[in-house]
């Protein structure tokens, strides 16, 4: 399922971009909190990439910008958390937060892992590598992604999927110094961000339809909630 996980046939409708809209614009105004200006705040430049990809309205995009940095006289309290537990059948999960009530961003994590189980800091952490991802897709015919992840500096990379999509595994440090190298080695970069890839996921095929139904549904319901950005489960296939 890739490194993060994916809501397979994920709803298009009007209420499914506003949550999307919404989970970017978190993400911008925290980023804004280091300077408003993308040329000069990097993991701005990031978010505001992201938000373009999937045409976040200009005004909304420009708006969370100015929130974050302070300029519209509106307080911005987002804390960020990580929760770590298991899926059903022992699928390892990581999920992101950005809320701004911890209290109760953690009663709704204690409720959503009830069909799994919940774990404490450091029991899931250990089998995942922290590291910056990067989705790109062949600009130029004949572009090759070895090639360009050795001359960009990626330290390794996923091999393209049904969609020609490459991604680029990087250092945390070096997430935009790749990003920001790889056109000039054929690539186009759909997104660049941090995140969490497995070390030994589940193999999706030792669940059976119903297994793996019940990891889905749990997946789904994590990324439902309103607080959470992102949820990386360690489940391969």
């Amino acid at each position: 399922m890739g490194a993060q996980w994916k809501a397979k046939h994920k709803d298009l409708a009007a209420n499914a971009k506003g949550k999307l809209f919404g989970k970017l614009a978190k993400d911008i105004m925290i980023a804004a909190r280091n300077g408003a200006d993308p040329k000069d705040n990097a993991r701005l430049r990031m978010a505001v990439e992201a938000a373009r990809k999937v045409s976040m309205p200009k005004d909304t995009l420009e708006r969370a910008i100015k929130k974050g940095a302070g300029l519209t006289g509106e307080a911005v309290h987002f804390e960020q958390a990580i929760y770590e537990g298991f899926a059903p059948h022992r699928v390892p999960v990581m999920v992101e937060v950005l809320t701004d009530n911890l209290n109760r961003a953690a009663s709704d994590m204690r409720v959503l892992f009830r069909k799994g189980q919940q774990g404490t800091s450091g029991s899931v952490s250990w089998d995942f590598d922290h590291l910056g991802m990067i989705e790109a897709e062949p600009a130029t015919p004949g572009a090759d992604a070895d090639t360009a992840a050795i001359e960009a500096g990626a330290q390794d990379l996923l091999p393209a999927d049904e969609d020609g999509v490459t991604v680029f595994l990087t250092d945390p440090a070096d997430l935009d110094l790749v990003s920001r190298a790889l056109p000039a080695h054929g690539f186009t970069v759909l997104s660049a961000k941090l995140g969490y890839r497995p070390k030994n996921p589940v193999d999706a095929t030792t669940l059976s339809a119903e297994q793996l139904e019940e990891v889905e549904s749990f997946l789904s319901a994590m990324d439902e909630n309103d607080d959470v950005q992102n949820v990386y489960a360690g489940l391969a296939g």
